[in-house]
Order: structure tokens, then sequence, then C-alpha cells
């Protein structure tokens, strides 16, 4: 799975990648997972809007794709009355050297920080060692 002009993203980035698009509501346009000998890759595409920057930028939507490299573990799971590309919003987050990308909100109580079982126990998740992305324009 060759991808073009990938950034990377540290564990100490995550919090701002999240914050530079808003993914409530996203789209999830595609997933691809090779499962090779040499590290397994996992590639998502996502369709969200980008987030304020300054008051005279109006979000747009943008085609986003994540590439995890090293996945470790992954679920994808469809439960009866869920959609099945409309995402509630995405979370990542950094345990014990693998990066999770949880595709599926999770419901905590305000001033919970979510811990790895969150994660482990979502619907929809990916983790892996290393996280990369690239935005590509919307064609709406």
């Amino acid at each position: 799975m060759e991808t073009p002009e990938l950034t990377p993203i540290a564990d100490s980035e995550l919090i701002q990648f999240s914050r530079r698009y808003r993914f409530v509501k996203a789209r999830l346009r595609r997933i691809r997972i090779d499962p090779s000998p040499r590290g397994s890759t996992a590639e998502l595409v996502l369709t969200a809007r980008t987030a304020f920057r300054d008051l005279d930028d109006e979000p747009r939507p943008v085609s986003v794709v994540l590439r995890i490299d090293g996945v470790e573990e992954f679920r994808f799971q469809k439960r009866p009355m869920t959609s099945l590309v409309r995402i509630a919003d995405v979370k990542l987050a950094a345990f014990d050297g693998l990066i999770f990308v949880n595709l599926d909100a999770m419901v905590l109580s305000p001033g919970d920080v979510p811990g790895i079982y969150d994660f482990r126990a979502s619907d929809a998740y990916v983790a892996g060692r290393r996280l990369s992305y690239r935005e590509l324009e919307s064609k709406k």
C-alpha cells in the first residue's frame, strides 16, 4: 500500500491533530487492511470538515487519509441499528507504544479520561505503531 506524501503524527501531536478537523458526523469512505508478514498496514479514508483556524477561515469538506503502520489489533463490527458509514466521532490516543484510532464515539462521564480498555471495547478501531495522514480536497 504505497501512499505518497504522508505526514507522520507523533504521539505528542495526537491532540493537536484531532483539533485540526471536525470528525463529528464524518463519513467513512474506505477501509483497507494489508496483512503483510513484514507488518500489517491499515488505511482509512474519512470525509470530514476542517476546523476554524481564524475568523476568516470557513470550514471546508476534506477527505483525510489515515495510514496506520505496524497494525497489531483492530475491530470493525457492525451492530444492529448503527450506521455503516456515518461516524459519531474519531478519538486518538497512545498506550504502551501503540496509537489507537477509534471511529466509535466513547460514552464517558464528564471529566473521565479514556483508557486503553475504552478503545478496545469499541466497535471500530485500529491500533498500530505509526500513524500518518494526508489531506485531499473533497469533491462534496
